[in-house]
């Protein structure tokens, strides 16, 4: 006994196999031309609208990285700038990790955001999580910290160390 669906599928091959017209139409060598794939035919496609950074940096972090930057350099260098990570650690889930990017030490897929005169890699495994966060340095009388405006945080620690996604 067989299977309805064998049973459909034997009955259609049965009736696609009597009829008389051809079931795959053949190309032409002309119409190969038309549907080649190859790059040096195509044009390269550019983008009207301009691509937005994944971190957005105000002045006054930019300045702060810029000073850090260059004190390392005094001791090292072949410091090109800052990377920005995040690791799975703290009360909440996740916290952002900063340090000194090596020249020549790039990941393929890392992003590369040039503001205010310095140079910030994005590790690439942290991008989904901090795309759109806005990257401030604020000094006051208390604390002199970088702080980081998540738009993807669905909650934070009570010190604000650690965030979820």
């Amino acid at each position: 006994m067989q299977r309805p669906f064998k049973a459909f599928l034997s009955a259609t091959t049965r009736i696609l196999s009597r009829s008389k017209e051809p079931r795959i139409a053949r190309l032409t060598n002309s119409s190969r031309r038309k549907f080649s794939t190859s790059t040096s035919s195509r044009a390269k496609r550019v983008s009207r609208i301009p691509k937005k950074d994944v971190v957005e940096l105000t002045p006054a972090a930019a300045d702060r990285i810029k000073a850090l930057i260059e004190r390392k350099k005094h001791q090292d260098s072949k410091i090109s700038g800052l990377r920005l990570g995040v690791r799975t650690r703290g009360c909440n889930g996740m916290s952002f990790v900063m340090d000194y990017q090596q020249e020549g030490k790039e990941g393929k897929f890392d992003e590369k955001i040039s503001a205010h005169g310095v140079d910030v890699y994005i590790d690439s495994k942290a991008v989904f999580y901090i795309i759109g966060t806005k990257m401030d340095w604020i000094e006051d009388d208390i604390r002199a910290e970088f702080t980081f405006e998540n738009p993807n945080a669905k909650g934070t620690c009570g010190c604000g160390e650690s965030f979820n996604v």
